[in-house]
């Protein structure tokens, strides 16, 4: 989808990159994410009203280090470097890096030197973020130097001629103090952003986009039941009306009774076409024996597609297919970051077979979570349905450990759904993003009565996020955990044992598998 203002994020492997796209979403401006490999053809067809270079963990005088074309900075387009990216931006202009004899993490104190537009408003002497080895020892040519901290006497430098910024600390990062009000400057005061990308204007432009790819043909709506999926739907259906069918697969791999609820409630409130497919036994044959979590995923998303394309031969001129994929599934399931690995695939991305009959909408895949809550809030679906949590496109298979089997599902049913329930009844489950339980591939001794037993452990999730790009976990009470457990383990039979993950992400993921 083009986009009237765009900022483009040039990104160099921080593990801020995402914060800097978040943040710059807040004001109500597009970004997007790209490696540092961009070609300046690419970058000219994006026509980005500014860029920002993200920091990175490499030093700029490392063997291989990432660099980026000279001509991006003839552009005319604004550039705010951010600690990697505005040593980048030195070197290019015959400035000097070296090593930092006091090297700086954490806070330190920003003392403003000269006046700049970065720094409009911004009081002296705030607190800022720095995660850095390496300094600016000779100022690049045509730079002033516009800040200081005690181990960094060049900090903060500008050309303001050419509208070329740089930062040695992380305005992106909660931890900065005054870090919102310097990248609204540099949106708005730099790069003259109007601020209009807002939901009512996105779903506008949506239907606009989607009328116009789809013309007369047929769509098939991959419904979940998830709150992406669900919103996709709602939002394909304003735009093209009885052309869109909606079909929910039951892959055997869903929560408590939640097909039947899914069908019940879009038959009851929502005026779409549904077709409901029992795919549970296929896909359970073809999980059989697969412990490999890349595995089941790739079964899963082709298992997904396949399925997919049998319904659609019974439709005449079906031509699309509507995915609720998401920014972070992008990021996460492609080296969309400059050295990024793969973290695991996602079905909707990455587990797609190469020839797929159907082409693909995927009208949120620029978008974060808390984005599409706002679209499905602007089409009027109702908070308590928005405001479910997360769950995985490949379902429970994640979630149990090792062989996926229709025992070691129910056991996980059962538990996970004494979990959520006891969420609801202690008010907690809108203070957490994401809460599950996973069955875990091991076997435990334990004693019930006068017998011994050796059975199963569950593993308990919860974690707060604002996009599920970073996560902390969720600080219960010790009778929250005392009650769940004692549920679980009494109800739920095979299990004898329960923990409570007390991971964040990174450097852990959300999900186990």
């Amino acid at each position: 989808m083009k986009h009237s203002e765009t900022i483009l994020i040039i990104d160099f492997g921080s593990q801020y990159t995402q914060l800097i796209a978040r943040r710059i979403r807040e004001n109500n401006v597009y970004c997007e994410i790209h490696p540092h490999h961009i070609g300046i053809n690419e970058i000219k067809d994006l026509n980005p009203v500014g860029i920002v270079l993200s920091g990175g963990p490499m030093s700029v005088y490392d063997e291989g280090a990432p660099t980026i074309p000279e001509e991006i900075f003839k552009l005319g387009i604004p550039v705010l470097g951010i600690c990697y990216g505005m040593q980048l931006m030195a070197v290019n202009f015959e400035g000097r890096v070296e090593p930092a004899k006091n090297r700086e993490y954490g806070k330190s104190v920003l003392q403003l030197v000269t006046g700049c537009k970065l720094f409009e408003g911004v009081k002296n002497n705030s607190a800022v973020w720095m995660s850095h080895g390496d300094y600016i020892t000779r100022l690049p040519n045509s730079f002033n130097v516009t800040a200081r901290t005690e181990n960094s006497p060049i900090c903060g430098i500008a050309d303001s001629a050419r509208n070329l910024y740089g930062l040695q600390f992380h305005p992106e990062v909660n931890h900065t103090e005054e870090g919102s009000k310097i990248i609204k400057n540099f949106l708005f005061k730099i790069c003259y952003c109007s601020g209009n990308w807002t939901a009512k204007n996105f779903t506008q432009s949506s239907k606009t986009d989607i009328k116009e790819i789809v013309g007369n043909k047929k769509v098939l709506c991959a419904l979940s039941g998830g709150v992406d999926s669900s919103v996709a739907a709602i939002l394909v259906d304003k735009a093209i009306g009885d052309q869109l069918i909606c079909i929910h697969v039951d892959t055997g791999l869903m929560r408590e009774n939640e097909s039947n609820l899914i069908i019940k409630m879009f038959e009851e409130k929502y005026d779409l076409q549904i077709v409901h497919v029992d795919a549970s036994k296929i896909f359970l044959e073809r999980l059989k024996g697969i412990v490999d979590p890349e595995r089941k995923r790739k079964i899963i998303g082709e298992t997904f597609i396949e399925v997919f394309e049998n319904e659609a031969v019974k439709f005449e001129g079906v031509e699309y297919l509507v995915q609720g994929t998401l920014y972070p599934d992008v990021i996460e399931s492609t080296s969309v970051k400059g050295n990024s690995v793969t973290i695991k695939t996602h079905h909707n991305v990455g587990g797609l077979p190469e020839q797929m009959n159907l082409k693909l909408i995927e009208p949120f895949r620029e978008l974060f979570k808390d984005e599409v809550r706002e679209i499905g809030r602007e089409l009027e679906l109702p908070d308590s349905f928005i405001g479910r949590h997360p769950f995985p496109g490949p379902g429970l298979a994640v979630r149990v450990l090792g062989e996926v089997t229709e025992d070691r599902l129910e056991i996980l049913r059962e538990a996970d759904d004494i979990f959520i329930n006891e969420l609801h009844r202690f008010e907690l489950y809108n203070k957490i993003w994401q809460a599950f339980a996973v069955l875990l591939p091991v076997q435990t001794v334990g004693v019930m009565g006068d017998f011994r037993t050796y059975e199963n452990v569950v593993a308990l999730r919860a974690v707060t996020s604002t996009d599920g790009m970073t996560a902390d976990w969720y600080r219960f009470s010790n009778e929250f955990l005392e009650t769940v457990s004692n549920k679980i383990i009494r109800d739920v039979k095979g299990v004898n044992r329960v923990v409570y993950d007390i991971s964040s992400k990174p450097p852990s993921t959300i999900e186990w598998e």
